[in-house]
């Protein structure tokens, strides 16, 4: 997520807001840190912090929002400086909350929130931001991966889109034996293998976690999966010429892109990739398949709001954060950057409006999404262990078990 004022090292404003100045005499100015989703193609997010903060002030005259938004690799970074400082933000938009939350920092969404707005969530991202038995995250963004295949090799290929691993394994052969470089790209490398590692071991029945929430990375159905794709994608040489341990998402992306990959699990924003490309490979998307053809929840993630208490401004985040999840703001975050929305009114308008037809897959999925554990605060070690070692377990004498359990030790 580059933009020019991170480029050039420069924090940006909300200009329409107003700079971080002294407010007025009996004015409230509430600050807000976000994560900037724009690229080098599509506008950055400060246009859209500046449409609603401009909006709500207009109806709220004794509220001033001023913002400022980070790239997403260094938001977090800024927010522990300030909280460390003494200086935390009102409001941040940003992908964790539980470290937060357990230092009792932050107001739970039933102190700031109507409960028109709170019971509006998508349930399953609204039970994602709990902790404590209370909800702390409130969904600001979610995505979700899904299986990309390329059109035109699948069609000179007599192909279909596949439902079970079995028919993706038939459709990996023959891409392969029609010179395809990437039969299916699976990034298993040290930038975000925590992601794909998922989608699989859902697609197998398995998880990170067990039904009452405890990590349970041995579980049977985990090793299982692993092993199915040593066996079968790594030994056969259908994932393609860079070893899945060595191969990272934004090269897999770029493999589909380039059109050298026929498959290739990706978030929805891989949409936009294509359409910013010269090539604008034709794609389609369905959810990976699971083992036996079953229906299995579908890997997503999601970025939150959360509301720190230092600066006293309850009354007044809550108000502002009421406003900004109105369908408007939440449809049109989720349009501008191919997310998904939060709300589920937003949720069934973009199903019904055929405008988002290339979100549909996506929408259809919300029901039925895990999440990264986030609420466990422990998580950040574990994703990185899972980054770190996963890749070693589908390599040739590969131990998925092994790998797994040593994994587990970072969850302890």
């Amino acid at each position: 997520m580059v933009t020019m004022a991170a480029a050039l090292g420069l924090t940006v404003g909300v200009s329409g807001c107003g700079a971080d100045t002294t407010a007025d005499a009996g004015s409230i100015t509430l600050t807000v840190v976000a994560t900037n989703y724009g690229d080098s193609v599509h506008k950055n997010s400060l246009g859209y912090w500046d449409r609603a903060g401009l909006a709500f002030q207009s109806s709220h005259p004794g509220i001033r929002v001023v913002a400022k938004v980070y790239p997403a690799d260094t938001v977090d970074a800024k927010v522990a400086e300030l909280v460390k400082r003494g200086k935390a933000p009102d409001i941040v938009q940003t992908g964790s909350y539980a470290e937060y939350a357990s230092k009792g920092l932050l107001y739970s969404a039933d102190e700031l929130l109507s409960i028109p707005v709170q019971a509006g969530f998508v349930p399953s991202l609204a039970q994602a931001g709990e902790a404590q038995n209370a909800q702390y995250g409130l969904p600001f963004t979610a995505s979700t991966r899904l299986l990309y295949y390329n059109k035109d090799l699948f069609q000179r290929a007599g192909l279909k889109p596949p439902t079970t691993w079995q028919e993706l394994l038939v459709a990996a052969r023959v891409l392969k034996a029609q010179g395809v470089k990437y039969p299916i790209a699976v990034p298993l490398g040290p930038e975000e293998a925590e992601a794909e590692t998922l989608m699989w071991l859902l697609a197998g029945e398995g998880g990170y976690t067990d039904d009452a929430g405890s990590y349970d990375f041995t579980a049977d159905a985990n090793v299982s999966t692993l092993n199915w794709l040593k066996s079968n994608l790594v030994a056969e040489g259908l994932t393609g010429p860079v070893a899945p341990g060595k191969l990272n998402g934004s090269q897999a992306l770029k493999a589909f892109v380039d059109g050298d990959a026929a498959m290739v699990n990706a978030p929805l924003s891989l949409m936009r990739q294509i359409e910013d490309s010269t090539l604008n490979v034709p794609y389609g998307t369905v959810p990976l398949p699971s083992r036996t053809g079953k229906t299995v929840p579908t890997m997503g993630t999601a970025d939150w709001t959360i509301a720190f208490k230092q600066r006293g401004h309850r009354k007044q985040i809550g108000q502002f954060l009421d406003f900004l999840y109105g369908d408007k703001y939440v449809t049109e975050q989720a349009a501008e950057y191919q997310l998904l929305p939060v709300t589920v009114t937003a949720s069934n308008a973009m199903r019904a409006d055929k405008r988002y037809r290339s979100l549909w897959n996506g929408l259809d999925t919300l029901t039925n999404m895990d999440l990264y554990p986030l609420s466990d605060t422990n998580w950040a070690r574990v994703a990185a262990a899972i980054r770190s070692k996963i890749g070693a377990s589908v390599k040739p004498g590969g131990d998925p078990e092994a790998v797994l359990a040593s994994i587990a030790k970072a969850a302890r």
